[in-house]
């Protein structure tokens, strides 16, 4: 049996959960098509945290950005289509290839996860923050499953 090695570098997916006060976000990568959650950074009325997503972006090294795309569950734009297109057009800055998931449900699927885990006694109190970050988690993994 002949075995062949890959020479392909495993894609590692930033993923991003944008907001008005707070964008989560969380690292994936295809080789376990999971993802961890990283925080939040901070999304204020002068624009994100662009320094600490520098600082992500050097320690992670992402071969892909991935933002969730905000839809009614109708599939209709919601109000946020437009503010996530002008964050996802400022991160072309970084050079690096941009796709966009829909990202219906991920907030409340992240909350209830984490209420899940609280209930069985392995997670304490639950923030926004939390919510936020494990949200874009639920972003990057659709991402690599549908990839």
């Amino acid at each position: 049996m002949r075995v062949t090695l890959s020479l392909t570098r495993p894609r590692t997916v930033l993923s991003l959960d944008f907001g008005l006060r707070r964008i989560g976000v969380a690292v994936g990568q295809d080789v376990t098509g999971s993802a961890s959650p990283l925080g939040i950074i901070a999304n204020r009325p002068e624009g994100p945290d662009y320094a600490r997503l520098d600082e992500l972006i050097r320690q992670w090294r992402p071969t892909q950005l991935v933002v969730g795309m905000p839809f009614h569950a109708d599939g209709s734009a919601s109000d946020m289509e437009d503010l996530v297109r002008d964050f996802t057009a400022e991160l072309a800055r970084y050079g690096l290839p941009i796709e966009t998931v829909d990202e219906r449900y991920t907030s409340i699927e992240a909350e209830r996860v984490l209420k899940d885990a609280r209930a069985a006694g392995t997670r304490g109190r639950i923030s926004r923050e939390m919510i936020d970050s494990a949200a874009a988690v639920l972003i990057a993994e659709r991402y690599l499953a549908n990839s």
